[in-house]
C-alpha cells in the first residue's frame, strides 16, 4: 500500500484560501445541511455514481475530509461563497486507495464538486486554481491525478484548462472512468 504522507508534520491545520468570490476552508459540522441537500439533487450526483447519498453517508464524507488533513497533511476544502456565506461544494486532494488499474495510490487525486445553482459563474475555476497553487507549493509529488466520468464534459474541460491530460481509461464501479494527470507546476496550454 502506498500513501503520500507529508513527513514531519503534525496533524495539519487546514489552510484557508481565498479567491475574489470564494473562501476555501476546512469542513464544519454546519456544512452537513447544504451538503446533504446537494447529494439529493440529481443534477449534482449525476456523474458521481448517479445515486443520491443520504445524510449519514454525507456526514461520513465530511469526516473523511477532515481525516485526510489530519492523517496525510493534505485533503479537500469546503468551498464557501463569500457573497452569501453558503457552502457550495468541495475541492482538494485525496488518496482513497481506489482499486484502479493503473493505480493512483501514492498520487494525490484532485477532485471538485459544486452546487448546480452556481455552475457557470467561474467558481470552479477559481477554487481549482487556488487548490492547485497550494498543491504546487506544498505537495512533494511530481504529479497529481484525477478521475472523471467520460460523459462529464464540463469537468473534463475544467481539468484540461488546468493542465490535466488523459493518460488512461479504466473500469471503475461497473463504468468506464477517464484518468488524467497534471505535472507539478503544470500550466494550461497557451490559448
Amino acid at each position: 500500500m502506498q500513501l503520500l504522507i507529508l513527513e514531519g508534520r503534525a496533524p495539519a491545520a487546514i489552510p484557508r484560501l481565498e479567491t475574489p468570490d470564494l473562501i476555501l476552508r476546512g469542513p464544519r459540522p454546519d456544512d452537513l445541511i447544504e451538503a446533504a441537500a446537494l447529494h439529493q439533487d440529481p443534477a449534482f450526483y449525476r456523474y458521481l455514481g448517479n445515486q443520491p447519498n443520504d445524510e449519514e453517508t454525507v456526514w461520513r464524507r465530511i469526516l473523511g475530509q477532515q481525516g485526510l488533513w489530519a492523517m496525510l497533511g493534505y485533503g479537500s476544502w469546503s468551498v464557501e461563497e463569500k457573497a452569501t456565506g453558503r457552502f457550495i461544494g468541495t475541492t482538494g486532494f485525496f488518496d482513497y486507495q481506489r482499486n484502479l488499474t493503473p493505480s493512483l495510490k501514492g498520487t494525490p487525486e484532485a477532485g471538485w464538486v459544486f452546487a448546480p445553482r452556481v455552475h457557470g459563474r467561474g467558481y470552479a475555476s477559481q477554487a481549482v486554481q487556488a487548490a492547485l497553487t497550494w498543491a504546487d507549493e506544498h505537495l512533494p509529488t511530481p504529479r497529481t491525478a484525477c478521475i472523471i466520468d467520460p460523459d462529464n464534459a464540463a469537468s473534463l474541460r475544467l481539468a484540461h484548462k488546468f493542465g490535466y491530460r488523459e493518460y488512461a481509461r479504466s473500469p471503475y464501479h461497473d463504468s468506464e472512468i477517464v484518468l488524467l494527470e497534471r505535472p507539478r507546476g503544470g500550466r494550461p496550454p497557451q490559448q
